[in-house]
């Protein structure tokens, strides 16, 4: 055999045996900017020798019975109060183990320019699911909008209304549908992946905006008997690395942020 056959060779056998060597995981995400930073993550993570297979879902529901049941090594979609809300509810014996991004939730219309335009019994839409609607009030109580019993923490309900001085008629719908209500409704409460996904810009189109400091920040969440596994720790850093921070900054331009 030539010398260039058998160095030929040797190269052919390493890549072989670095491909079966390479790791591979599940992680679900939602669509939109989930997806597109986790596939700036996959790069990075695929230097590291861990192949991660991207998982859409087109609820806030499913990634977490996904993840629960084994069909999912990991999920990035969520933030801590609605992993706690699910894990209370649902006893699911998931952990959070890394920040990801951060969606400044915020209220968009169709049919005004800005809140003051808003007029006395006009119709509102948010999440149905107890934590992101319960994010809404937060926003318009955070506003001075409307007033909420003291001690609601993040998960208020309508119940916990005490003041609605513009009469707002308040409707919850599934909180992927919330961008299809805006022509029917005055104003909706919509999560920034489902509003970027329609087609909004939540800096030039959202005429209220959360603060962006606060406690829903974005995670990584693994099953509690995974937490200690290598490929978490691979998974976490890739995230958490430089090339995706400034894939956030340039491709969102602020409308998502890198929180860790």
């Amino acid at each position: 055999m030539s010398l260039r056959r058998t160095f030929l060779s040797i190269l052919a056998f390493a890549a072989l045996t670095g491909a079966a060597s390479a790791e591979t995981i599940k992680v679900g995400v939602t669509p939109g900017p989930h997806a597109q930073v986790l596939e700036a993550a996959k790069a990075v993570a695929a230097k590291k020798g861990l192949d991660i297979q991207i998982i859409e879902f087109s609820d806030y529901v499913v990634p977490n019975a996904a993840l629960e049941a084994g069909d999912l090594q990991a999920n990035s979609f969520q933030h801590q109060p609605y992993l706690d809300n699910q894990v209370a509810d649902r006893k699911y014996k998931i952990v959070a183990l890394g920040n990801t991004i951060n969606f400044p939730m915020g209220i968009y219309s169709k049919k005004v320019k800005s809140w003051d335009e808003v007029k006395s019994g006009a119709t509102l839409a948010i999440p149905n699911d107890p934590t992101n609607g319960g994010r809404v009030l937060i926003l318009l109580r955070d506003k001075g909008i409307i007033k909420l019993k003291d001690g609601v923490g993040f998960k208020p309900t309508l119940l916990d209304i005490t003041e609605n001085p513009k009469k707002l008629k308040i409707t919850e719908v599934d909180a992927a549908q919330l961008p299809r209500t805006l022509p029917d409704v005055d104003v909706a409460g919509i999560n920034t992946n489902y509003a970027t996904q329609a087609g909004l810009d939540p800096v030039k189109d959202a005429i209220l905006r959360e603060d962006p400091k606060g406690p829903y920040a974005n995670i990584i969440a693994v099953r509690a008997v995974d937490k200690d596994k290598p490929w978490v720790k691979t998974l976490v850093e890739s995230y958490q690395s430089p090339e995706v921070k400034d894939f956030i900054e340039k491709t969102f331009k602020g409308s998502v942020l890198a929180t860790w």
